[in-house]
This record gives C-alpha cells, structure tokens and sequence, in this order.
C-alpha cells in the first residue's frame, strides 16, 4: 500500500487509494458505510482511515507518529472503537454514543466513531441513530461498517458515503500473513486456501493447530455419516462443541469483568457485594448470557461454512468445472465420494446447509436443527 497504515489491507488498492485521497483533500465526509464480506476487512480499513485522518505527518498515515499508533492499538482518545457482545445493539447503547459525539475532539484533529457490525442494529436502534448522522458538530466522522449495504437500513445509507471492499485473494492473504504475522509461506498458503481469503480466520488456522483439527474434523464429517445414528451423535457433538466454546469465552470474558469492576469499587475477591451495586454485577451477568448466544451461534455458523466447502468440492469435481479445490489436500478422499452420486444430491446438500444456517439465526432449536441436517448430508452409494 502508498502509505504504511494501509498495510494490512489484503488486496485492496482501489479502497486504500480512495481513502488516502479523501485525507489528502482535508475535508472529509461526515459519515461512511464500510462494507464488505466476512473476513475481507471491513473493521482494518476503518481504522487505518481513522489513523491517517488523525495523523499529525505529510503525508497523512505513516504509521510511525504517536497518533497513528494510538489509534491502531485502539487507545487515541478521539477515536472510538463500538462493538456489541449482545445479539444486537440496545437503544441505550447508541445514546450513549451520540452523546460521545457532541464532545469536541482533545487531541485530535477529528473526533471518530467506529461501530463494527452495523448490521446488528434493530430498526428502533437504527432510527435513535439517524438524526445524529443527519447533523453531526463540526470535525466529527461516523465509520459504520456491515457486510453489506442491504444489511442497512436505506435512510443511514442515503447519507454515508460507501466504500466496497472486495473477497482479497488467497495469494493476498498469504502475503500479508507471511508480512505483518511472519507465517511460514506454506502454512499461510493453505490456511488463506482453506479459509476462503478470511484474513481473521485464515491467522487463527496458521497459527493454531487444534483449530486447523477442528476444522479438519468438520470438513471430513460426510466421510463418515452413513446411518442415522451416526448422524445424530454427529448433530450432538457438533452442538456440544460450539456450546462448549461459547460458554469458555464467556466465563473467562465474564471473570475479568467481574474482577475489573471489583477492582473500581474497592472490593476484595471474596468480599460480599453491597446491595447498591448488585445491579451492575446483575447486568455483566446478563450480558454474558447474551454473548453466549451469538458466540454459540457465530461458531455454528462458521462450522456450517466450513461443511459447505466439502459439498462445494464434490460438486466441482462432478461437474469438471476446472476450479480449484478449496479442500486440495482432501482430493483423494473427495473424488470417490463425488463419484458415488449424483450432482443433484450435492446440490441438495448444500441447499439443506444453506436452509439450517438460516434456522439458526432464526433461534430455533440448535440441536434439532443439526439433527435434521445431518439426517439430510447421510450419503447413499450409488452410480451417478
């Protein structure tokens, strides 16, 4: 990238370029919509936006002065980074923010506020919102970012300005794991391959080897379901493990939140709460089983992507589509099992993957919905 705060942008020039003029021109828009898929980048570029326009260097977003770095570590005191542990921002969440941005910036020269998952505002939440983008003070900049503008509602994207970042390609990633992280070149190929240009995703399986055998263990699944039997304890142990993983970041979210507000109001580790402040520990409670639930969701949800990629191959292989195989290393096992039936069941497999990933965010019942899936993905021997 031409300037250094742009780095880790895997694969996105065109943005980055567009970005920098914005800066370099000095008057910016009040108000953008960063969109883009899962992984592509969305809170990155945010924030190296927010660096270069609180940069104090010529030219703005070197990386290299005390701005920049504040607001890449998260800490300048004019940018503000929101995001929500709930399933959706509350009302009170975006007051809170709106007052935030009557404050004038104190070291900066703009006050900033990122919000992360745009998308997960409600109508109710949205609407609170709307009138503060509509008339913002003077040197104040909203960053809302979402997978897609349609994730928005119309009224907040007629008055930001968008900026579309594209899926990086796997080479991309590669590099700027092999770059920023220092990966072996190898392992960061197969992880950028295996997670589809996830940049997050694709860290996390370079440098993790029980997440890359969880994975491994997902994507193999239909090499093993042949009886319905197998494919119930498949369901139950699939929902056990994300349970398992959400409660895990919960509790120790939850911990030290506890310990931190402890601390703030001079109480001990076994010391008795007072009756004035049961309230606050209620609400961490609260909140913590909120998290939990769109933790457990989230890491379903990126189970089933990974299912999909399975499918995916085999019905690129039954059609000879030429296209590259997500899962190359599985080749041996994925062409004898696309062999051993029709591309129109592969079809209806992903279509039942599709259809419980969106009775999952629906809320129906996580277990049932697996158990009807997996009856779904038994696989049948046959000629094609």
């Amino acid at each position: 990238m031409s300037r250094p705060v742009f780095a880790e942008l895997a694969g996105q020039q065109r943005v980055a370029d567009s970005l920098i003029a914005e800066v370099d021109q000095g008057n910016p828009t009040h108000a953008w919509l960063v969109t883009g898929p899962p992984g592509s980048g969305r809170t990155t570029a945010a924030r190296a936006f927010a660096a270069a326009l609180q940069c104090t260097q010529t030219p703005a977003g070197c990386g290299q002065c005390e701005a920049c770095k504040q607001v890449m570590a998260g800490n300048h005191p004019d940018v503000s980074f929101v995001s929500t542990n709930k399933v959706a921002y509350q009302i009170e969440d975006v007051r809170h923010l709106i007052t935030r941005a009557q404050e004038r910036a104190g070291k900066g020269k703009w006050r900033i506020i990122i919000i992360e998952d745009a998308d997960r505002m409600t109508e109710r939440t949205t609407n609170v919102l709307l009138k503060a983008i509509e008339e913002p003070p003077a040197m104040m900049i909203w960053i809302l970012c979402a997978p897609s503008p349609a994730d928005v509602l119309v009224t907040i994207r007629s008055r930001c300005r968008a900026v579309n970042l594209s899926v990086p390609s796997a080479t991309d990633v590669a590099d700027l794991l092999v770059r920023r992280d220092g990966l072996d070149p190898q392992m960061a190929q197969f992880a950028a391959r295996v997670s589809q240009s996830h940049i997050g995703v694709a860290r996390l399986l370079a440098r993790d080897e029980k997440a890359r055998e969880r994975r491994e263990k997902v994507v193999t699944l239909p090499l093993r379901l042949s009886t319905l039997p197998q494919a119930m304890a498949a369901a139950a142990e699939i929902s056990t493990l994300a349970s398992e993983q959400a409660e895990a970041m919960t509790g120790s979210q939850l911990n030290a939140q506890i310990a931190e507000l402890r601390h703030a109001n001079g109480l001990g580790e076994e010391e008795n709460i007072p009756p004035g402040l049961r309230g606050q520990f209620k609400s961490l409670e609260e909140n913590a089983k909120r998290f939990a639930r769109r933790a457990t969701f989230d890491a379903l949800d990126r189970t089933l992507i990974d299912l999909t990629t399975f499918f995916r191959d085999v019905l690129s292989l039954q059609l000879h589509s030429g296209i590259g195989l997500i899962n190359e290393h599985l080749r041996d096992k994925l062409e004898p099992y696309a062999a051993s039936q029709r591309s129109e069941k592969t079809l209806a497999q992903l279509d039942a993957i599709n259809e419980t990933r969106q009775r999952l965010a629906a809320n129906v019942n996580q277990l049932i919905a697996l158990e009807a899936l997996m009856a779904r993905l038994l696989s049948k021997p046959g000629r094609r």
